[in-house]
């Protein structure tokens, strides 16, 4: 009972951060489900990157499984429902900003490629990094609509005006 009420919990503190910054329910779950995709990419490209006698493809495939970990971790702690602190990092992962998210998963989708630039590590991590790049348009926010920028680009010009036209009364 506690583990259903500690995931309830989970998904409602989820919820809030996201809703702050203004993303939509389906991005949210297009950007969880990106995250699984490339949770699952990693894992699968690692263990074929481990499969070698070269130090830094074992390197980058630990390192890849360990990207598939994390993300599973942060992004779909139901699937880690064994490990005890599964639900309080993803509680601690929720209240992040997207641009903060997308630092880090894209900061640990590129360290497997700059350990070992092979085509395993860049297709294997090439869906972890666009979780990332999700979370970093995310934080961008909408795009204006062009009445709203010609409005402030005609202010800003009629600012700029004034500001001439008063410094050519002042030297008069």
């Amino acid at each position: 009972m506690s583990g259903s009420a500690g995931a309830a919990a989970a998904s409602v503190s989820s919820t809030q951060p996201a809703q702050e910054e203004g993303m939509t329910w389906w991005y949210r779950w297009l950007c969880r489900l990106s995250g699984v995709l490339g949770a699952v990419s990693c894992a699968i490209s690692g263990l074929f990157n481990c499969i070698t006698i070269h130090p830094l493809n074992i390197a980058a495939g630990v390192w890849m499984i360990m990207n598939a970990f994390i993300l599973l971790l942060c992004e779909a702690p139901f699937c880690c429902q064994f490990v005890e602190f599964a639900n309080m990092v993803a509680e601690k992962v929720d209240r992040l900003r997207s641009w903060q998210k997308a630092v880090f998963y894209c900061g640990m989708a590129a360290v497997p490629v700059v350990i070992s630039l092979t085509l395993t590590t860049l297709l294997g991590n090439a869906i972890a990094f666009a979780t990332g790049v999700l979370y970093g348009l995310s934080a961008l926010g909408k795009k204006g609509d062009a009445i709203s920028y010609a409005r402030i680009q005609q202010q800003k010009q009629q600012a700029d005006e004034e500001k001439l036209t008063d410094t050519l009364e002042g030297e008069l």
